[in-house]
């Protein structure tokens, strides 16, 4: 054999090396989607404690989980609701209509704060039923059924209460109101459990059942199957109307106990206080789609993006940024967990 012979290439050589140098910029941008809102949350941990001392303070700690607590257990109702395909944006409106509600049973009607929790409840769940029975029985569409139902209780929210507050010794027929809100039920949005705020310990002990529900449950299972194919998980023996009519009582009592916990945080019922709860919730639960590449409605996912716009917000606001500039961080971290989630679900179906 010769020397030419000897130094030329073997032909396999060069198509084996190929694909696995293309492999490499796929297996990184793959990361990236998988582990990017993951490392980007936790490399803004010690960016924020630079900027400015007290942000890394065990105290604003707390201050961070509370204020993501109610918009992580309204989150996660949202969560439930889109494992079906469907998407309820009564939530931030059953907010609200749960803090008037309360605020009415205890001030108004001089009734207990036990009372008031399950007279909240119920409130949750009549928002819910609203809902199964323009989206299930009536067969309107998510969107515009929950849409609807977002524009009723918001109005009935303000029927209720004459578009007035809610608090002690309000006017009410001349005379002052006879209740007020009562300590235990104070206790629920002010108190502590070992130190630790007692909204933060509801959601954390809502997100591991939400998370167990969903993945360690036939009905959760089924509610993840009728998000996928709806038609051929009723074929497989699933009661397509009844899990779709359980999501939506989820979300509801999520949204109902959000409620709650904000009007023992206020101390009163505010107009219009669930407001601003549906563009976090439904920010959270979207952002979640795209934490560790799981691509669909899922409990972790909510609440990594629960605390990534907490402590984005929180970090903002502490270093003196416009409070104006809060709802287009929110909007900008919502669109580029859109594009991460669904660039990748495509690519995914492409191959």
């Amino acid at each position: 054999m010769t020397a030419q012979e000897t130094s030329m290439p073997s032909p396999s050589a060069g198509p084996q090396e190929a694909p696995v140098a293309a492999r490499v910029p796929e297996r990184v941008v793959a990361a990236a989607r998988r582990f990017g809102l993951v490392v980007l949350l936790i490399a803004l941990l010690p960016v924020f404690a630079a900027l400015n001392p007290a942000f890394a303070t065990y105290g604003n700690s707390m201050i961070v989980l509370q204020s993501v607590a109610v918009v992580g257990v309204v989150a996660l109702g949202v969560t439930v609701s889109m494992t079906t395909g469907g998407f309820d944006l009564s939530a931030g409106a059953c907010v609200g209509f749960v803090v008037m509600v309360t605020a009415l049973t205890m001030v108004r009607f001089n009734l207990t704060g036990g009372t008031a929790i399950a007279v909240g409840l119920a409130a949750g769940l009549v928002v819910a039923a609203v809902n199964v029975l323009l989206t299930v029985v009536a067969k309107v569409p998510d969107l515009v059924a929950t849409l609807g139902t977002m524009f009723l209780f918001q109005g009935l929210a303000l029927i209720v209460t004459s578009g007035q507050s809610v608090s002690a010794g309000m006017t009410v027929a001349g005379a002052p109101a006879p209740g007020r809100y009562t300590e235990g039920f104070v206790w629920l949005g002010g108190g502590t459990v070992a130190s630790v705020p007692v909204p933060v310990v509801v959601f954390a002990v809502l997100a591991a059942a939400v998370y167990v529900f969903l993945n360690h449950t036939r009905w959760g299972r089924a509610l993840y199957a009728i998000g996928g194919n709806a038609e051929a998980a009723r074929l497989a023996g699933v009661r397509v109307a009844r899990y779709r009519a359980l999501a939506y009582a989820i979300s509801g009592l999520c949204a109902a106990l959000g409620g709650i916990l904000l009007s023992a945080r206020l101390g009163r019922g505010d107009v219009g206080a669930g407001d601003p709860y549906l563009l976090q919730s439904v920010a959270a639960a979207l952002i979640g789609f795209a934490v560790l590449g799981a691509n669909r409605p899922n409990a972790l996912g909510t609440v990594v993006g629960a605390l990534f716009i907490g402590v984005l917000i929180n970090g903002l606001t502490m270093l003196n940024a416009p409070y104006y500039t809060q709802t287009f961080v929110q909007g900008a971290l919502l669109v580029g967990a859109l594009v991460l989630s669904y660039t990748g679900r495509r690519e995914r179906s492409d191959r």
